[in-house]
């Protein structure tokens, strides 16, 4: 069959785009950014497109013609500056199922999300369901599949964020630590949306996937502790008032572009756990967290990437701090700043070039934190400091051996960049 994976570079999304292709079947992925896709399965077929912008049947009948199946990974949790929750998870699912009516073998294979007692007044959960709801009464041929929270060997969101508090030192603290977490295994869902595919699963079936025993987010975490091979490390159970201004400030890194897993919408959720006991379990067994871990033993690389997730922000804020600092106090005494660039230039170009370079500097420090910027942003800092270097060692070399070090001193902001600009991806 011809399959179209909405969300294919995602996190769920990947996995069951290398499981149908093994399958058997012809399969197209749709994503935003499919250029690094294209490289990393160059057996599969690539759409870039924008879910937020089709939102109209018309947008979907090429898609549907062309296809058999159309298995729906793609989600946004919040609102951002690279998502539209309503667009992406409701007014395009509703196109697409007003176009899929026009071509009644089509199937779609929906992943949408368990319907807890936490968060469904939210936009996230309740656009989801919204769109389950048209979906289950548009008459298209369909599979609803709701999967907890998903383990796997690559991690992103609440998986990622999970290994990053097991990896912190001494002790981790937790917010919810009592609450809930159902969990599955990535391969299980793969394998249940390859039944769905195969028409293996009842024609409109609306199944919850994941394992009964639901562990404390506090077990779960030690579980992921232990499977990095860290020691155990005492859990410091925080009031959830705590967790307020660190949600604060990740819906505004998510407004500059960066998709936080600590943002409002996921800390609403997690309140009241991850769980669906009132919803119908799929009849087949699937791994505990535990088993879940155990299949896909950890490497070094897991836990690099453990320890450097919650260092991510820091580095970009700590670089943003630094070049906007950089650029603002020299505005504050001119005449010191432009002593430098005296020595070899008259008056007014000196002042211009003072102010140039500072102006450059905070553009970089503002920049870097936004997302789509931040590349450009960390090259920009590159180049400049490199500038920096040569000119004040063509023109003041005896500033290397300055006590105070001001050229030795730009050397680790250098590796400080090269670290941010290596870690930047998000998935």
């Amino acid at each position: 069959m011809k399959i179209l994976i909405l969300g294919a570079t995602g996190f769920i999304g990947s996995a069951l785009l290398d499981r149908l292709t093994s399958d058997g079947h012809g399969v197209t992925g749709l994503g935003r950014n499919v250029a690094r896709a294209r490289l990393k399965r160059p057996g599969a077929s690539w759409i870039a497109a924008d879910l937020a912008e089709m939102r109209k049947a018309g947008d979907w009948l090429p898609l549907v013609e062309t296809h058999d199946v159309v298995v729906n990974c793609a989600g946004a949790l919040q609102d951002g500056l690279a998502d539209h929750v309503a667009a992406t998870q409701e007014a395009a699912m509703l196109a697409l199922y007003t176009a899929a009516k026009n071509k009644p073998p089509m199937r779609i294979v929906q992943i949408s999300a368990p319907r807890g007692d936490a968060g469904t007044d939210l936009a996230f959960l309740a656009t989801k369901f919204r769109a389950d709801t048209a979906l289950a009464e548009s008459g298209v041929s369909h599979v609803i599949l709701r999967p907890a929270l998903v383990l796997g060997r690559n991690a992103h969101g609440g998986s990622a964020l999970l290994r990053a508090l097991a990896a912190l030192p001494f002790a981790i603290p937790l917010v919810h630590a009592q609450s809930r977490v159902e969990t599955v295994a990535l391969s299980d869902v793969t394998e249940a949306v390859s039944a769905a595919v195969a028409g293996l699963l009842p024609e409109r079936s609306d199944l919850v996937l994941g394992h009964p025993e639901r562990p404390p987010l506090a077990e779960l975490v030690a579980l992921h502790r232990q499977w990095l091979g860290l020691s155990p490390a005492r859990i410091v159970s925080l009031p959830a008032p705590l967790a307020a201004p660190v949600g604060l400030l990740a819906d505004i890194a998510g407004r500059l572009g960066w998709r936080s897993p600590l943002r409002s919408t996921a800390l609403s959720v997690m309140a009241g756990g991850v769980s669906a006991e009132d919803d119908a379990h799929a009849p087949v067994p699937f791994l505990s967290a535990r088993q879940s871990l155990s299949a896909v033993p950890s490497g070094v690389q897991d836990l690099w990437f453990a320890r450097l997730y919650l260092l991510k922000p820091l580095l970009i804020v700590g670089l943003s701090a630094f070049w906007l600092l950089s650029g603002l106090v020299p505005l504050f005494a001119i005449d010191a700043a432009r002593q430098h660039f005296l020595r070899f230039l008259a008056e007014g170009p000196a002042t211009a070039l003072t102010l140039l370079t500072c102006l450059a500097d905070i553009v970089l420090g503002a920049a870097v934190l936004v997302r789509p910027w931040a590349k450009q942003a960390l090259l920009g800092m590159l180049a400049l400091t490199a500038a920096y270097l040569a000119s004040a060692t063509l023109a003041e070399p005896e500033l290397w051996t300055d006590p105070l070090g001001p050229l030795v001193k730009v050397l680790p902001s250098i590796l400080l960049t090269l670290a941010t600009l290596a870690i930047r991806d998000e998935r």
